[in-house]
Parts: structure tokens; sequence; C-alpha cells
């Protein structure tokens, strides 16, 4: 039994005061969004007792799916990759990068040079791309997916173009041919109506495309700071897309607050089961209750 953890949206902070020079770009509506948002609802120890519960289940391997940070900042992207060091060690986390790592311009290139470790694949590329790229954890192919790019003020959405595109299909249909459970990792919900217009993921058609075409037993998201399950049509069936709450968020706020999903991936090709139990913090702000529920693959 394979068990995975997944945790979403953890807005490493608080922030500090910013000049005004570090202001002037996209980051200005940014940061007036944190102050009188997320500042508030985000942070405090939320995020440590969601990782001392996980830990508590010791998994096999945890995903993370994007915007560790909040505007990008030098000194944001430097502290997420300590947070990433502070895990046992980079084989056993795998990320892929939201749209606040590419908040602005260059962003999501200092991303990834930073958090290479944790979001890079198994063997060295020859490509000269990034994404997707992939790990494989026993009988598990972890495949991870961008999304991220830097969007204009008061847009938060993804994309995910023909050339990744193709490449995450090539890479669907060698690990199906491996005979593996496919968990795709990307942050925007690759759902039609999942999000508002201005933060949903342009490219989703060719994203199921992809699905419908090769197959993939698991997809998680995060971005909808929600608990959400969706479906996809394809090759071998229904393929779950599973969405999780922000890793810091207080009780109380308008979102869900903290939770994590733990999946139990067990069988053979053709004869998977998954079973997912989701943590989500109670109205203390310090315990985790536990909802289970079997996901049945390929109906």
């Amino acid at each position: 039994m394979f068990t995975l953890a997944h945790i979403s949206d953890v807005h490493l902070g608080p922030l500090p005061n910013l000049t005004f020079l570090e202001l002037l770009s996209k980051r200005i509506t940014g940061y007036v969004n944190w102050r009188r948002h997320r500042g508030k609802q985000l942070f405090g120890d939320t995020l440590e007792r969601l990782l001392e519960e996980i830990v508590k289940t010791a998994p096999s391997h945890l995903a993370i799916t994007g915007d560790l940070v909040n505007l990008a900042l030098n000194f944001e992207m430097d502290a997420a990759a300590q947070w990433l060091n502070a895990f046992h060690r980079p084989h056993d986390v795998s990320v892929v990068p939201g749209n606040h790592d590419a908040y602005v311009p260059g962003a999501l290139d200092t991303a990834i040079s930073l958090w290479k470790p944790w979001m890079s694949g198994d063997a060295p590329r020859e490509d000269g791309h990034d994404f997707p790229y992939l790990r494989v954890r026993e009988n598990v192919a972890l495949i991870g997916v961008s999304t991220a790019t830097a969007t204009p003020p008061f847009m938060a959405s993804g994309f995910f173009g023909p050339n990744q595109a193709r490449r995450f299909e090539r890479l669907l249909k060698e690990t199906g041919e491996r005979g593996l459970f496919r968990v795709v990792m990307i942050h925007h919900p690759p759902i039609r109506g999942a999000t508002a217009n201005y933060k949903r993921m342009i490219g989703i058609r060719r994203f199921h495309a992809a699905i419908h075409m090769d197959g993939a037993e698991l997809v998680l998201h995060g971005h909808t700071h929600l608990n959400t399950t969706y479906w996809i049509d394809g090759k071998t069936g229904r393929t779950p897309v599973v969405g999780i709450a922000s890793g810091s968020q207080s009780f109380g706020g308008h979102k869900p607050p903290s939770a994590y999903n733990l999946f139990h991936i067990g069988g053979e090709k053709g004869r998977w089961t998954l079973n997912k139990e989701r943590f989500s913090l109670g109205r203390d702000g310090d315990t985790f209750s536990k909802d289970h529920e079997q996901i049945l693959l390929g109906g």
C-alpha cells in the first residue's frame, strides 16, 4: 500500500512591510489583498499543526500543488526553499508551482532554480523543458505539470500550452504501458466552472484530450482553497480530480479551514484501489477531524 499525502496553497508568511519600489508591479494589488484578507485568515501556527499531523501518519510521499509564496519576492522564494529543505529529503516530496509562485515575470525561473530538488524528475532531461516531470515511487508515477505563469493585475489564471500537452500525453502513455498508477499534480483545476473566469486554467481542453487518449488514475490540484472532487472521462474510465483547502487557512474564514488528504493506493493495473481520507482543522484550531471515502476507479 502506497500512501500519498496532499497539501496545497501554503502561502508561507507573514509578509513584512514592503518598500514602494518593491510594490511597483502587480505586487501592489496582491499586497493590498493580503493586508485586507489573507493576512488575517492565514498563518499563525495552522500550517505547523497541519504538518505535525501529516508526520504522524508517516505517508510514503507528500505532494504540494503550488502557491508556496504570496508575491514571489526574493526573500519569500529563499524562505520557501529553506522550508522545503526542512523535510526529510527531496526524494519524498514533490512540488509543482502555482500562480503566486510565478506572480511577476521572472519569478517562475527563480522558483525552478531554488526548488529544483523537489520540482524535477528522477532522470536528467535532454529536451530543455522543466515540465512535465516524472518521478516513480514503487508502483506510482508522480507527474508534475505546470500551469504557473505571470499574469496582469487582478488576474490569477493558469496556462497549459500545446507543447507541454504533447509531452504530457507521451508521459501518460509511457507510464500507463509500464503498469503504473499515474498521479498528476497540477495547480489550477482542469475543470470548467471550478473557479471564477479570471482564475481559470487556459488549456483545459488540451488537458482533457490527454486524459481521454491515455488515461490517468488520479489528478491533484490546489488554487481554489476548496475541498472538492470532480471527474474526467478517460481511456480507462473516470479519473478523479481532487482539490484541497489551503494548508494555512485558519478556522472562521470564508474558505474551508486547513486540510490535507491521504490517498491509500493499492492493487495493480486493471485492479487499482484508492481510498481517500481528508483531515480538516476543527473549531478548536488544534485538532484535525477525519472523513473517509473509497473512490471507485474505472467506473
